[in-house]
């Protein structure tokens, strides 16, 4: 390729769209501090995803982490060594212990047949992802969430408008979380929200990002600033108006994919998720050495040589981390499925620009 094909591009609205917004920004000189545009956003994210209540963050981490302060978890949580780093250091800045639970080996998610063997009295929350944007085993989690009394929060970064039977996935468990980093399918620039299903803990949440402020003298809670400023806010508003179209692209990219490498020895896709609405977020492929006759770290670096740069989501696993490879739950023996398709996977370059050119071009170089 003559310029690099990276593994996303982000969706941009064109330039003089965006400077009304602005212009509105520098007129009203409210720059932040639940502003016009954040009070409009979390109107239409929350018409728009089909949720109750929604609460806005400058990036994804810290909703994660104030999600965790706003349930007041403590103690152990269960959660997954397949995602990225952020599901499990929001553990950690809330003095929490992660206890990993492998996946299941169709979609890469917390395995539900193995939750309840790492449950322990010190257990008080269950934190899965929805890896790549596919739903994880909702009914089941929660099933088991139930009989044990715990809580459950999704880390939901990759999943932004995906549905599961006929209703948003961001319904499920006590709290979801979501990334609007400039990598995902909706952005603003960085961003985050919690999605939370009533209006008390909606308004801890606000208490908890706003320094715990309830009025001019009043505190709380022991809260941070993580508010999202005004200028994400009217980024949202204006991605949000090509956001459907932006998924359709995407899927046109994830079924060229398919139909290209679907008899290509040695690679295989994930399944298309059933009584789904998908995202089309990552398409990542996993590469059987021995089939394929070359490793997956061998064509990692024959797709850059060719100045293709995919990413390999999610490797190495975050219990190989030296802050918890010394934890119990990190043996890989216990995660022998998150340890096969750390070592075999690369996700592709898709985006909504991604041309069929340039997609054959990829495809090709898989092939030979």
């Amino acid at each position: 390729m003559e310029k690099p094909i990276y593994v996303t591009q982000p969706s941009l609205p064109d330039l003089e769209e965006f400077i009304p917004y602005l212009r509105e920004i520098w007129d009203n000189k409210i720059l932040t501090n639940n502003g016009p545009m954040h009070k409009e956003l979390e109107k239409e994210l929350a018409s728009f995803l089909g949720v109750p209540y929604i609460s806005l963050f400058a990036n994804g981490t810290l909703a994660l982490v104030t999600a965790l302060q706003a349930l007041r978890i403590t103690g152990e949580v269960i959660t997954t060594p397949y995602s990225f780093v952020a599901t499990t250091h929001s553990l950690w800045w809330n003095n929490i212990k992660p206890v990993f639970v492998d996946i299941e080996p169709e979609f890469g998610n917390l395995d539900p047949d193995k939750i309840e063997a790492a449950i322990t009295p010190k257990t008080t929350a269950i934190m899965p992802v929805h890896v790549y944007g596919n739903p994880c085993h909702v009914e089941k989690i929660q099933r088991i969430a139930d009989i044990y009394g715990l809580r459950l929060i999704y880390d939901a970064a990759h999943a932004f408008g995906v549905k599961y039977k006929g209703g948003s996935i961001l319904n499920y468990g006590d709290l979801s979380i979501l990334s609007f980093h400039a990598t995902k399918v909706f952005n603003t620039f960085e961003g985050g929200a919690i999605i939370s299903h009533d209006s008390a803990t909606k308004q801890r949440i606000d208490y908890l990002k706003n320094f715990g402020f309830a009025g001019e003298t009043t505190i709380m809670a022991p809260g941070i600033n993580s508010k999202m400023n005004e200028v994400q806010a009217a980024m949202g508003l204006l991605q949000l108006k090509s956001f459907n179209d932006s998924i359709e692209k995407r899927r046109v990219v994830a079924n060229r994919y398919r139909e290209l490498l679907k008899d290509v020895k040695g690679i295989s896709m994930l399944p298309e998720p059933q009584e789904t609405t998908s995202n089309y977020a990552y398409f990542p492929i996993f590469v059987d050495e021995k089939a394929y006759g070359m490793s997956r770290d061998a064509l990692y670096e024959k797709l850059k040589q060719n100045n293709i740069f995919g990413r390999r989501y999610f490797y190495p696993l975050i219990s190989e981390f030296s802050m918890y490879r010394g934890l119990e739950s990190s043996s890989p023996e216990h995660l022998s499925v998150a340890h096969k398709m750390a070592n075999e996977v690369i996700s592709l370059p898709i985006y909504p620009q991604l041309d069929e050119t340039t997609i054959v071009e990829i495809t090709n170089i898989l092939k030979y």
